[in-house]
């Protein structure tokens, strides 16, 4: 004959186990008169035959006639006097939160924004659990198995929070660049959309967190552009701006204006100068364009050169000769 168990409890160390069952394995059965302490966390359910008997709350129990009637009658038929096993299990149920469930979107989920069109999104956040029907949960979710914890719930629950995300993103969020001011109205709608489901498979949803929404490297690019374009604001004095750093920049490096050939004695005379010229770049408006000379204006100009020795006789005649023809 097996082994009789007459204390029946179970204790969780790693804080994770939802339900456990007791006997673990088939070599014990529950003597008639064991005692069963269940937890203020806990509530334990009594099968025999397959069946789920009752559900103690937390305290002490001897398995009797008296806690237990269903099974008087079945004790009766076997002469084995006040030592009779149950064959039969008790499964331990822990009724505490599980908070810190995390959940996310191992592929992207197709966006259709209304600024930046089809997009690709990543989300993830956390929740927490606790489990309302006892018996619900056992016949729907855990079975027969021995034990049971959260890390195992937590990949099937995650399936059914992305899906409920999906639906919500389709229908409440409009563009990304809302995100910021939609994040709570996001999630308490995908906690309302997700309690049906859980309700239904015995558990109840106590938190749900939407903490970040991830964007494509490539969309992330664009919306810093275009923050920045919104930030330069005017676009001349911003381009004013950029000249005056850079003539500051050529000032802390005389090696290079040298180089450069400015014709302007080395930097320290562009570095004496470049007061001047900051304050010419910031604050003087933008030239008109160069008005066109009349041909007579370029004569006398031409003529100037000619008397220079820039040019010479036959060159300044023939430029003459077009400028007239152009009259």
């Amino acid at each position: 004959m097996p082994p009789l168990m007459e204390v029946l409890e179970f204790l969780d160390n790693t804080d994770r186990v939802m339900v456990r069952r007791v006997p673990e394995n088939g070599e014990c059965e529950i003597k008639w008169g064991a005692q069963l302490t269940v937890r203020e966390s806990q509530k334990a359910v009594f099968f025999r035959d397959g069946k789920a008997l009752d559900v103690f709350g937390p305290g002490r129990y001897v398995l009797e006639t008296q806690n237990i009637p269903v099974v008087a009658k079945w004790v009766t038929e076997f002469a084995y006097g006040p030592a009779s096993p149950f064959r039969s299990e008790v499964y331990f149920i822990s009724m505490k939160l599980f908070p810190n469930l995390k959940w996310g979107t191992r592929e992207p989920i197709i966006f259709r924004d209304k600024e930046l069109k089809m997009i690709r999104l990543r989300a993830h956040g956390i929740f927490s659990i606790q489990i309302a029907d006892p018996v619900v949960f056992l016949n729907k979710i855990v079975g027969t198995r021995q034990l049971y914890t959260d890390i195992e719930i937590e990949d099937y629950l995650r399936g059914i929070i992305i899906t409920r995300l999906t639906d919500a993103l389709g229908t409440t969020l409009k563009t990304v660049f809302d995100l910021p001011q939609d994040f709570s109205e996001l999630s308490i709608v995908i906690r309302t959309e997700l309690g049906p489901d859980f309700d239904g498979l015995g558990l109840k949803l106590h938190d749900f967190y939407l903490n970040s929404i991830a964007l494509p490297p490539e969309v992330q690019q664009m919306i810093d552009t275009r923050a920045g374009m919104a930030a330069v604001g005017n676009l001349d004095d911003f381009m004013r701006f950029k000249v005056a750093m850079a003539l500051e920049t050529a000032a802390a490096n005389p090696s290079g204006l040298a180089a450069a050939g400015t014709g302007m004695g080395a930097g320290l005379g562009m570095g004496v100068m470049m007061p001047q010229f900051i304050q010419q770049a910031l604050a003087q408006p933008p030239r008109e364009p160069a008005r066109e000379e009349d041909p007579m204006t370029k004569i006398r100009k031409l003529k100037e050169l000619l008397d220079l020795g820039a040019i010479s006789q036959a060159e300044f005649g023939e430029k003459k000769k077009k400028l007239l023809e152009a009259i």
